[in-house]
This record gives structure tokens, C-alpha cells and sequence, in this order.
């Protein structure tokens, strides 16, 4: 494996998915299209403005999509592009991985 050419990929990669909360995020979006309260709900321990930086480093990644429906009130919807949902399985082996081995 030619290990300069994979680094800088693999470096982003591990910066996008690293942050704190992104991977509970992305977890539970891989559960279908949801509402800012709905992820909050989820994830009760981040603070609003954590999971609104968050919700756009990951719109900008393109592993999130922002759908906005004109009702009244305004509803506003996140979801996983196919891009976010290729993550499923890095998200599962991390999961599976932290069951085994972190105490």
C-alpha cells in the first residue's frame, strides 16, 4: 500500500468523521431523515449550537442534506446523502469495535 498517496484522503476522512458528536450524528441519521429536535432528542448532552456547526460542517462535506418544506411553521429536515450513507459501515465497525474493546 502506497501510504503518500493514501494520507491526505485518509487524514480528511478521519477530520470529518473525528470531531466530537459527528459519528453519533451520523448514527442516527443512518435511521432515516430527521428534525433538529429529533437528533437533539438523541443526543441530549450536545448543545444547540454544537449540533447546528456540526449539521453544517456536515452539509458542506456533502454528507448531509438540509430539506426545507414551506409549511407554517417552516419544517426543516436533515438527511444522509448516498455519500453519509456510505458511512454505515465505517459507523458499524466503530461500534463494534468500541463494544469490544473500550471499558
Amino acid at each position: 500500500m502506497n501510504y503518500n498517496t493514501m494520507c491526505p484522503k485518509y487524514e480528511v476522512a478521519i477530520e470529518i468523521i473525528g470531531k466530537k458528536w459527528t459519528g453519533l450524528i451520523i448514527r442516527v441519521l443512518l435511521g432515516g431523515a430527521k428534525r433538529f429536535k429529533e437528533i437533539k432528542k438523541q443526543i441530549p448532552d450536545m448543545s444547540d449550537r454544537m449540533l447546528t456547526e456540526r449539521m453544517k460542517e456536515l452539509e458542506a462535506a456533502g454528507i448531509v442534506i438540509r430539506h426545507v418544506y414551506p409549511e407554517t411553521p417552516v419544517r426543516i429536515e436533515y438527511e444522509l446523502t448516498q455519500k453519509g450513507t456510505a458511512l454505515r459501515n465505517v459507523i458499524t465497525a466503530i461500534q463494534q469495535w468500541s463494544e469490544e474493546w473500550v471499558d
